[in-house]
């Protein structure tokens, strides 16, 4: 197992995690009056699921598109995305 790469990935998404639409939704269900370990494992099982789908489709499309058009691609994504949040009107 690369230690440096389950760093790096653990990071990345912890980092875009915190106060996304998925943490708020968490927060919202967490604050009823249901068990707060359902809400959690739900959460946890449901962002394992899509972080599985994310590792399946990357592993792949890196069979038709090489990894770094990828990453390039990632990032022109999300700097534009940025930029949009950052000029659209209020």
């Amino acid at each position: 197992m690369d230690l440096k790469l389950l760093a790096t990935t653990f990071g990345a998404v912890f980092l875009a995690e915190l106060g996304d639409k998925t943490q708020l939704a968490t927060m919202a269900l967490a604050s009823g009056k249901s068990s707060k370990l359902s809400v959690f494992f739900g959460a946890a099982l449901a962002l394992t699921a899509s972080s599985f789908l994310a590792v399946v489709f990357g592993e792949a499309i890196t069979r038709f598109v090489p990894a770094s058009y990828l990453r390039r691609g990632a990032g022109v994504l999300f700097v534009a995305l940025g930029a949009l949040y950052l000029i659209r009107p209020e």
